[in-house]
């Protein structure tokens, strides 16, 4: 018998991985150029600092981005997402933009 559950289910894990807005909104703009904390902060408008922190702190552990001279960067792991943010951007663009 197969597992269902969500924890090994991999579209559950890129899911939970890509769960949110902002997270969404960080990547996209890592994947244009590295960036500094207030460089984020300023860029995504409405964000926290201590969500921001949290976001961060979670797409490192997860080997999404990474750290270096307080600049944070996206990862070759992270750059693989870049196919799926195309399909989201032609998606919401005939879809959703108005």
């Amino acid at each position: 018998m197969k597992d269902h559950s969500m924890a090994s289910c991999p579209t559950a894990k890129a899911a939970a991985l890509l769960s949110d807005v902002w997270t969404m909104l960080m990547l996209r703009d890592l994947m244009k150029r590295s960036m500094r904390f207030c460089d984020l902060h300023e860029s995504l408008e409405g964000i926290s600092t201590r969500t921001l922190t949290l976001k961060l702190q979670k797409l490192e552990k997860d080997g999404v981005i990474t750290k270096k001279d307080q600049a944070y960067s996206i990862t070759k792991k992270g750059q693989n997402l870049a196919a799926i943010f195309a399909e989201m951007a032609k998606y919401g663009k005939k879809y959703l933009a108005k």
